[in-house]
């Protein structure tokens, strides 16, 4: 797995001019090709009017899965464009759907590349961008008398608590970096005289 990935830092627009002609593109995380699919249709549904909704993305923190569609302009002149601006800037686990409104000029095949291809460029640069990071998942489960203070301790330590379950114990979830579940787990041990539980889960992503 990749240890770390960038993505879009979350669902937004951006409108460029070309022409008299209009690109909207709209951004959005997606973590599978269901989701961005379903991003795809909502766009479509939002703008009934355009002349053309081209989209492209790439799904997987290792750009896996990459896939666009011109949506009736001359092939290769608007999803592959878009798809090569996100790839050029390194975004992964995201979509890219841009809606044009003609506005009466033909701009020709190397127009058409370079509108839509910047009209993603400049979404990227107004949306902004985020790392996600391999995190392991971990549950610490401790007692009521010791929650508290392990809490606070784990978060102004800049641990990422992820959940706190109250129940007969507390369970604490958390993500660490993988190189630090042993260092973590000693800590741990250490601070509460080792009658705390560590559990140690699988992986995911998360934001730094």
């Amino acid at each position: 797995m990749q240890e770390q990935y960038v993505t879009v830092a979350g669902e937004g627009a951006h409108e460029t001019e070309v022409s008299r002609s209009r690109f909207v593109c709209r951004l959005a995380p997606a973590d599978t090709e269901e989701e961005a699919k379903a991003f795809v249709a909502r766009v479509r549904a939002e703008h009934p009017g355009a002349g053309h909704h081209c989209w492209a993305y790439v799904i997987g923190a290792d750009g896996g899965v990459q896939k666009s569609d011109d949506d009736g302009e001359p092939g290769g002149t608007a999803g592959l464009p878009m798809l090569q601006m996100l790839t050029r800037r390194g975004i992964r686990c995201a979509v890219a759907v841009v809606v044009r409104y003609f506005g009466g000029t033909k701009l020709g095949a190397g127009g058409l590349i370079r509108a839509y291809g910047g009209a993603v460029g400049e979404a990227l640069d107004a949306v902004g961008t985020r790392v996600r990071q391999r995190y392991r998942l971990v549950t610490v489960t401790t007692d009521h008398q010791r929650a508290g203070r392990l809490e606070n301790d784990l978060r102004s330590g800049g641990r990422p608590v992820r959940e706190v379950t109250y129940g007969a114990e507390v369970t604490i979830e958390l993500g660490l970096p993988a190189a630090e579940v042993e260092a973590f787990r000693d800590w741990l041990a250490d601070s509460t005289a080792g009658t705390a539980r560590l559990t140690v889960g699988g992986e995911a992503y998360g934001s730094l």
